[in-house]
């Protein structure tokens, strides 16, 4: 192993009323992948956003190739010194094409004009070093899938030699095949001796790629050490502060009647013929491969997407659902994939995200009546106390929540109604190991209470182990059903496989 790329020691930072940094340290060497681990809210992104000079730090020694920093470092200084930073929230201009988007902001001119074919050329020299040679520079961003994107993101930070590379929550929204080339590269990367940060709460790939770990807990440097010398309990536990015997808790509940069943739904080219029941006292866990229309499924469900045909009966009637208000005041909900654009206005307050959807409730005389604030006031504290939403007060903001927490704000607005069935929809995206737990304990609850619980899940441990029954889908299919406890991953992906004389 070479040098130090980073070292940095005694980091102090404070925002208005919060210590978000205590005397933190971390070491990452050239040819290195180093995770860095946490709980959300451990303090991890304010450590890299110093690093890559968005944030000054209030004290502490930072060190760049053995070269001490003195004085705050800016974005600019940072990327003279080779330090890129890659969002878990893609920054990256859609309309522009790929060469444009990698040359944003220094691009090349010639003769007075852009000089598109030299940005071309280079953008896919760039490419090819990580070996992808069928991507087209012309081709415009916005079209191309979030993997994708993530490459270009990588050959961007390569054309400006960085040789310090943080990736935040890489491989959130890839699918399995996206994460298999990712990993790829970033092999190719330790191999050209780039010093890697990288940041994941799914802690199962980690043993594919990492070869250091670097641990913290609320603020403070807790442990570091080679990959190998950890067990996962252990990393856990220091992430925590306390060992989690079990990460995928599932109460068992007594089978009862039927809530929901779907009959025959047909919606666009995902969801073809695909008919469920779901029943009181279980999780009904949907899998498959990104693609498969699970997503689809739930959105026609709920009334996000027109469906062509079929029936959605709660409890024994037969339902009219052209739109999510439809679904909504009879009962069927959903947390949707993507909780930041689809079920959250992350501008507005905790308060105003529980009451909107249920202003029916909380106004007298409808829509357009006087707000009850005890009953609203009833409401979110309902909400918060139920689901233990740690927050300041229920004015600030849903945006500065946690990801666990945001989830529980979803589920909190829905709870208020007394929903029959609530769909969660990739439920712990981003979320930490110790808030996933909880989200599995708050659907343990509604299972407990004859609440129609419905989950996707594209990471197949958890839906093995918060699921009582799971369908598999398959190019809008689907293909298989199975008992989560008499199961296995092999025979799932068999399923998920299935595509037969369906596929197009």
């Amino acid at each position: 192993m070479s040098e130090y790329a980073v070292t940095m020691e005694h980091i102090t930072k404070t925002f208005p009323g919060v210590k978000a940094l205590d005397d933190v340290q971390l070491h990452l060497r050239s040819g290195e992948v180093m995770a860095l681990l946490g709980e959300n809210g451990a303090g991890k992104s304010t450590l890299m956003k110093i690093l890559s000079g968005v944030y000054t730090r209030d004290s502490g020694d930072i060190t760049v190739f053995g070269k001490k920093i003195e004085g705050d470092l800016n974005t600019k200084q940072a990327q003279d010194l080779g330090i890129a930073i890659i969002h878990q929230e893609l920054n990256m201009c859609q309309h522009l094409t790929v060469a444009n988007n990698m040359f944003l902001g220094r691009e090349l001119v010639k003769n007075g004009r852009l000089d598109t074919k030299e940005m071309n050329r280079q953008a896919v020299e760039q490419l090819a070093k990580l070996g992808i040679h069928d991507l087209d520079p012309d081709a415009k961003v916005g079209d191309l899938t979030v993997g994708r994107q993530q490459m270009v993101e990588i050959a961007k930070a390569l054309l400006i030699n960085a040789k310090i590379l943080v990736m935040d929550e890489p491989s959130s929204a890839l699918s399995n095949a996206e994460i298999t080339e990712m990993f790829r590269i970033v092999r190719e990367l330790r191999a050209m001796g780039t010093a890697i940060v990288y940041i994941s709460h799914r802690l199962q790939e980690l043993h594919h790629i990492v070869d250091a770990v670097t641990i913290m807990r609320d603020g403070k440097y807790i442990t570091e050490g080679r990959f190998e010398d950890f067990t996962m309990e252990q990393i856990i536990a220091n992430m925590v502060g306390r060992e989690i015997t079990n990460q995928f808790p599932r109460d068992k509940v007594e089978k009862g009647k039927e809530i929901l069943e779907v009959r025959h739904l047909n919606a666009g080219r995902m969801v073809r013929d695909v008919s469920f029941e779901v029943y009181e006292g279980e999780v009904l866990g949907f899998s498959g491969l990104v693609g498969a229309g699970r997503t689809e499924t739930m959105r026609a469900v709920f009334g996000a997407d027109a469906k062509d045909s079929g029936e959605i009966v709660l409890d024994g009637k037969t339902l009219v659902i052209k739109s999510p208000e439809d679904a909504i005041r009879q009962g069927i909900v959903l947390a949707p994939e993507d909780r930041k654009r689809e079920g959250l206005c992350t501008k507005l307050s905790i308060r105003n995200n529980i009451a909107l959807p249920n202003l029916d409730i909380i106004c007298k005389g409808g829509f357009l009546g006087t707000i009850n604030r005890k009953v609203e006031d009833d409401m979110v504290e309902k909400g918060k106390n139920s689901l233990t939403i740690k927050m300041a007060g229920p004015e600030i903001e849903a945006g500065s929540l946690s990801g666990g927490n945001q989830q529980k704000v979803v589920v909190a607005k829905w709870l208020a109604r007394q929903s029959r069935v609530i769909i969660f929809d990739e439920p712990t995206r981003g979320i930490d190991v110790a808030a996933k737990v909880e989200i599995y304990e708050i659907i343990n609850e509604l299972k407990k209470e004859g609440v129609g619980v419905v989950i996707v899940s594209s990471e197949m441990p958890e839906v093995m182990g918060i699921s009582d029954r799971i369908l598999v889908m398959c190019n809008g299919r689907v293909t298989g059903e199975v008992d989560p406890r008499n199961t296995t991953e092999e025979e799932i992906m068999t399923y998920a496989t299935q595509f037969g004389d369906n596929a197009e």
